[in-house]
């Protein structure tokens, strides 16, 4: 347990709200001060700090513009409307134009807290001006931790269209017949049935953090030995008549040197990240391709825990890369995953416990006024309630009768 709590521990939780938060307290406080300590203009000075840094955007946004009309214009935007794609997409939104019309306005109504309108202008103009090419050179660009929560937030890293194309071209078209693949092949290997735990009916899936895989599992832990093939499974796909998939049962030995088998393979898009970070025009070093082995096996996991075709038909495993001094760490992994899932997913549990009452004790008025002669009650337990059943009743319903009048008595 305290090894698979260490894997979640690993994978990276999207990001929260709490710059947002951090940047309205501060906005907050800060503007409280200033209308403590100096409230005369209060609204002309917030209106003219919006004015400056909503300008500075717009005029960004033209420079944008001029490069997408004179050379995206059919290629990135199909000749589509200017209004409704091209100028949003420069940073002409409501977000934009929005509040820098209502600071224009608050100014115009209340006016600016500089003592000259010269000065005003020229700040106004400045800084609005150099905000462009700054902006351009990168000195005023999105940090590190806003694009990757730009990428995470909008779907668009290597990791989550590696994992949605695992899951579409791969899982889903396999995991539906997994189970009776497994019955098939344990019908023609008879005397490997008892080696068939519950938990080793899923495809055990391996996702190593540093993505570099071996083709056969043997190579790297030799208490894992190939033993054969599930039946094929052959489906039509994208014009090639009978395509087939396959997976291979693996026998793995535990301490004691029994076996158990288990379908297990690596996550082919591992290869693909692994090649990547192999070549130097792809721009994917190391520490990038970690962080992308954690948002694809984050990603798949949510895929998976979402479809109704692959439920309790999979179990992903998290491969730590340090290590690599002990020889047989695979073997032992994928034994105590299969472990967890026998003892957590596969457990019985007991039936509702009974309770007993005395036999005498739902009726108060039948009390003995005296024990028995030998002096014991013979107690008779007798269970209180059962398990509820549902009894349907084929009869059309009936209309209520009312009460009869019977004089015999």
């Amino acid at each position: 347990m305290r090894n698979l709590r260490d894997q979640e521990a690993l994978i990276p939780q999207p990001r929260g709200n709490l710059p947002k938060v951090c940047a309205a307290a501060l906005a907050a406080i800060t503007t409280g001060s200033i209308v403590v300590l100096s409230p005369e203009r209060m609204f002309g000075w917030v209106a003219m700090a919006a004015l400056i840094l909503t300008l500075g955007p717009l005029l960004h946004g033209l420079c944008l513009l001029a490069e997408e009309m004179l050379h995206h214009y059919n290629t990135r935007y199909r000749g589509r409307a200017f209004l409704s794609h091209m100028l949003p997409a420069c940073g002409f939104g409501c977000k934009t134009l929005l509040p820098a019309g209502l600071a224009g306005l608050v100014l115009y109504l209340v006016g600016h807290p500089l003592p000259d309108n010269n000065q005003f202008c020229k700040l106004l103009i400045l800084v609005s001006v150099l905000y462009p090419p700054l902006k351009s050179l990168g000195i005023l660009g999105p940090s590190e931790v806003e694009v990757s929560d730009i990428c995470e937030g909008r779907k668009m890293n290597v990791a989550h269209g590696l994992a949605w194309s695992f899951y579409l071209g791969y899982l889903r078209l396999v995991l539906p017949y997994l189970e009776n693949s497994i019955s098939v092949f344990r019908a023609t290997h008879q005397h490997s049935s008892s080696s068939w735990g519950r938990g080793s009916r899923k495809l055990l899936i391996l996702i190593p953090l540093n993505a570099n895989i071996s083709h056969k599992l043997e190579e790297e832990d030799d208490n894992i030995r190939f033993y054969d093939n599930l039946p094929n499974n052959e489906i039509d796909r994208a014009g090639v008549r009978g395509r087939v998939y396959k997976h291979s049962v693996y026998r793995v030995l535990d301490e004691n040197g029994k076996g158990h088998e288990c379908v297990v393979e690596y996550a082919t898009p591992m290869l693909t990240l692994y090649s990547m970070s192999q070549e130097s025009s792809a721009g994917f070093g190391e520490p990038e391709r970690r962080q992308q082995v954690l948002l694809f096996y984050r990603t798949l996991q949510d895929i998976l825990e979402h479809s109704l075709d692959c439920r309790n038909r999979y179990k992903l495993i998290l491969l730590d890369d340090e290590h690599h001094d002990d020889p047989h760490f695979l073997s032992k992994t994928i034994l105590r995953h299969i472990e967890q899932q026998e003892k957590e997913e596969f457990c019985v549990t007991p039936p509702p416990r009974q309770e007993m009452v005395h036999p005498l004790s739902n009726s108060s008025s039948a009390l003995p006024s005296a024990p028995p002669l030998d002096g014991n009650w013979h107690h008779h337990p007798e269970p209180m309630s059962r398990e509820p059943t549902l009894m349907f009743s084929l009869e059309k319903p009936q209309p209520l009768r009312g009460p009869v009048e019977n004089s015999d008595y």
